[in-house]
C-alpha cells in the first residue's frame, strides 16, 4: 500500500499549486480521500475530504472558495487544487485514504509534500 504526494513547492502569495496523490496497493475507489496539513508547532488539520464516488465534498473554513479537492478513480489519484495561496497555507500536506467496513477502519497516509507560500 502506498500513497505518494507530489506537486508541492515554493509559491508566492496569491499563486496556485496543484497537489496530486497517487495510490497503489488497495482498491482506491472504495476509499474516501482527504488532504490534511501540518505547520510547525501546530496539530495536523483536515483541509478537504471527498467520498469514494466523488459526490460528497467538504472543506475547512479556512480554505473554502480557494481549494478544490478532486479524484480520478480510473487513475487511482486524488488532487488538491490550491489557489489564492496565503502565507498561512504554508505546511506539509498529507494525503489520506480511509474506509470503514465491517466495523473495521482501514486508513493509509502518504509521506507528505511541502508547500511554502512566501514572497
Amino acid at each position: 500500500v502506498q500513497l505518494v504526494e507530489s506537486g508541492g513547492g515554493l509559491v508566492q502569495p496569491g499563486g496556485s499549486l496543484r497537489l496530486s496523490c497517487a495510490a497503489t496497493g488497495f482498491t482506491f475507489s472504495y476509499y474516501g480521500m482527504s488532504w490534511y496539513r501540518q505547520s510547525p508547532g501546530k496539530e495536523r488539520e483536515l483541509v478537504a475530504t471527498i467520498n469514494s464516488a466523488g459526490g460528497s465534498i467538504n472543506y475547512a473554513e479556512s480554505v473554502k472558495g480557494r481549494f478544490t479537492i478532486d479524484r480520478n478513480n480510473a487513475k487511482n489519484e486524488a488532487y488538491l487544487q490550491m489557489t489564492s495561496l496565503k502565507p498561512e497555507d504554508t505546511a506539509v500536506y498529507y494525503c489520506n485514504a480511509l474506509r470503514t467496513a465491517y466495523n473495521r477502519k482501514y486508513e493509509y497516509w502518504g509521506q507528505g509534500t511541502r508547500v511554502t507560500v512566501s514572497s
